[in-house]
């Protein structure tokens, strides 16, 4: 019998990534991703899968960005009991990143609740922060080159992509067809992040293409980010800088670290890091040693070198405070987050 693959997300879009991969009679994920985004593209959360979730017998995540993952808690909610085999990182991860969705859910709800935006009444949240503590026991850590069996006449192995800790490529192996699924990749030359393994023969591809058509330029984040953070010195200003909790945060850190010890800026400015996500999911470095170029000096420094903000009365209470310093807040995008 044929091998199906059914794209559910990351098509047509770069978000919301689910792979239905079917044969004879079985059905796994590969991801299980929120589209995010503009409103029409979050509508589509809503929308059931065409199979139903306790008909699928497993997932397999590449990495723990919500577009890949965050789906997850939702799955489970409606019935998914099976695996979900990621990798440490992942998994770890996901312990962070799920039962944050899951809070921000609520909280638009009861936004929308309070204002009347919801065509609904009440709004109600995708799935709660319970929902996505409630999925957390379903995750199955596995080791990167080591294949693992799915179900009988099912195996797969995880090889590091480099984009975030945890990040894999994955080869499926049914009907004697092999297929791998890349997930999103990493840059060889990263600043934090290894590079991704070698990729191993398949038959058939599938690979992240949201920047397939251009080669991307050779990035030096220190030389970029001196001149702007040494006039912000100088002039004891503030300057406000966006990242993603997960990945651009630490690299953004680490590039500091350099810069102050290379005497580029001066060891006494101040850095804070202002994000929950984000303290957390640095703090996660020093547990996955073999998935980053960072050494155990560089790991500390990544948290001694910054101070972590976590509660809300400290973010405020930045705003009151002068400079010189670096703030370095969520979300990436500007589109929400403390920045």
């Amino acid at each position: 019998m044929s091998v199906t693959i059914t794209f559910l997300g990351g098509a047509s879009t770069v978000t919301g990534s689910k792979y239905l991969v079917q044969h004879d009679g079985k059905r796994l994920l590969v991801d299980c991703g929120l589209f995010q985004g503009y409103k029409q593209l979050r509508l589509r959360n809503w929308n059931p899968l065409p199979v139903p979730p306790d008909q699928i017998h497993a997932v397999l995540l590449t990495h723990a960005h919500l577009d890949h993952s965050g789906y997850m808690p939702l799955l489970a909610k409606e019935g998914f009991t099976g695996h979900v085999y990621a990798s440490r990182g992942t998994r770890d991860l996901c312990r962070i990143l799920w039962p944050d969705s899951g809070h921000i859910q609520e909280e638009d709800a009861a936004f929308a609740n309070r204002h009347g935006f919801s065509k609904h009444a009440p709004a109600l949240p995708l799935y709660t922060r319970q929902d996505a503590l409630d999925a957390l026991h379903l995750l199955k850590a596995v080791e990167f080159d080591k294949t693992i069996n799915l179900m009988p006449g099912w195996k797969a192995s995880f090889s590091s992509a480099g984009h975030i800790l945890g990040a894999s490529s994955i080869l499926l192996e049914v009907a004697g067809r092999r297929i791998l699924f890349s997930g999103d990749l990493g840059r060889p030359d990263d600043l934090v992040m290894s590079p991704p393994d070698d990729a191993p023969q398949a038959d058939t591809v599938l690979i992240e293409s949201t920047y397939g058509d251009r080669v991307h330029p050779r990035e030096d984040i220190p030389a970029e980010l001196a001149p702007a953070l040494q006039r912000v010195a100088k002039r004891g200003g503030v300057a406000v800088v966006p990242v993603f909790a997960v990945g651009r945060a630490q690299a953004l850190l680490h590039a500091i670290h350099l810069l102050k010890m290379k005497g580029d800026l001066p060891t006494s400015l101040p850095v804070f890091l202002d994000s929950p996500m984000a303290v957390h999911t640095t703090h996660l470095f020093e547990d996955h040693p073999g998935e980053h170029r960072l050494s155990h000096q560089d790991t500390r420094a990544l948290t001694r070198n910054a101070t972590m903000i976590n509660s809300t009365d400290e973010s405020k209470a930045l705003a009151s405070r002068h400079g010189p310093m670096v703030i370095l807040s969520a979300s990436g995008m500007a589109t929400g987050g403390r920045v």
